[in-house]
């Protein structure tokens, strides 16, 4: 979710401190793949530590990351030959940004757009492959753009959404993001009143700014596995909102963006009480809860699944509290990183959601 030089940094501080849950928790959050453990000495102020707690740490929590089931491979479905996938620059007054845009074989003019916000460690190409979303935007002509958070912003490939500068409309990642957004929508003539966004973690976190930011642009946010707008102010707080999460609250918006929420019950990255966060955010002040359903995806997956309703009483938010599911893409692929192929299919149910709105049934009140 943000640098790994201050990832390992914390962690030191609190092994230091002796609290070494919160420690491993930040170790974890470094990378996809098992934590490979280093000697002592190649960690930020491991000599003052002896050589030991913060030894053991990283040796137990490898060992656990080891023993930890390999998730069955999903095949893609082979997607059709007519289809592109284009990588894409937008250059303008906000800067500049990479991305790349998958436009189905059933592509039509005023398709909907989807804007989704990888995580980090991730690129726009391993994002598609681990969520599958190509595969459903064919299915429903929609057009899916894919930004891409260089090194050269984030060492780990994280959008900044712990950053004051990066959390508002007209400055920072947000303004780059929209400017990539409107140039879609108009090079491919795409809906502009169906345009969506989503993300997964640090992408996740940046898609809840986005709809705080521009709700103008935006009809309805996915979140998954992320935090809400505003949850952080620096590394330090970042670190608190995944662990324990943060007040809500702060984001400015003229109104509510339908938005909906998927957080695995069992995710040790970002504590599933930001689940909660975001959804408080949705909802302030326009919403009441409405059903609570139970069930299980087609894998057998559990899942508890809320509604709310606004005012008006249409349905604009959901819940999807994911159970067993731990730090991944639900129902994605393993071609893709951060993906758990046996959940719920997180995309199929996003989409479904996104395309029951449009931003002119929301306009400022």
């Amino acid at each position: 979710m943000i640098d790994s030089d201050d990832t390992m940094a914390n962690a030191t501080r609190l092994t230091r401190e002796g609290r070494l849950a919160e420690a491993v928790a930040l170790l974890k959050s470094l990378s996809p793949a098992p934590l490979v453990v280093r000697a002592p000495s190649a960690l930020p102020g491991a000599a003052s530590l002896g050589g030991n707690p913060l030894k053991r740490l990283l040796a137990s929590s490898n060992a656990a990351a080891l023993r930890a089931p390999t998730p069955a491979r999903a095949p893609a479905r082979p997607l059709p030959a007519e289809a592109r996938f284009d990588t894409r620059r937008h250059v303008g007054g906000a800067g500049e940004i990479s991305y790349k845009v998958y436009v189905p074989a059933t592509w039509r003019e005023r398709a909907p757009l989807l804007i989704m916000l990888h995580g980090c460690h991730q690129s726009p190409d391993d994002f598609a492959a681990g969520t599958r979303m190509n595969e459903v935007a064919e299915e429903h002509g929609m057009l899916v753009a894919y930004p891409a958070q260089p090194r050269t912003a984030n060492a780990s490939n994280c959008w900044n959404w712990f950053r004051p500068g990066d959390q508002a409309r007209g400055k920072g990642e947000p303004a780059l993001i929209a400017a990539a957004t409107r140039e879609v929508i108009r090079d491919f003539a795409a809906d502009a009143a169906r345009v969506y966004v989503a993300g997964l973690s640090a992408g996740g976190a940046a898609a809840a700014i986005m709809g705080s930011a521009y709700p103008d642009i935006y009809a309805a946010v996915g979140v998954h596995s992320g935090l809400a707008c505003g949850a952080a102010n620096d590394v330090a707080s970042a670190f608190a909102a995944m662990q324990k999460g943060s007040p809500v609250g702060r984001a400015e918006r003229t109104h509510s963006v339908p938005t909906i929420v998927m957080h695995g019950d069992r995710d040790r990255t970002v504590n599933v009480v930001n689940a909660d966060d975001v959804i408080a955010q949705a909802t302030a002040g326009t919403h009441t809860r409405g059903a609570v359903e139970k069930g299980r995806s087609p894998s057998g997956s559990a899942y508890t699944r809320t509604t709310y309703i606004d005012e008006r009483g249409i349905t604009t938010v959901e819940h999807w509290l994911l159970h067993g599911l731990a730090h991944a893409w639900s129902g994605g692929s393993s071609d893709g990183s951060y993906a758990d192929p046996r959940g719920l299919d997180a995309s199929r149910e996003m989409v479904r959601f996104f395309l029951q709105h449009r931003v002119a049934e929301y306009s400022a009140r």
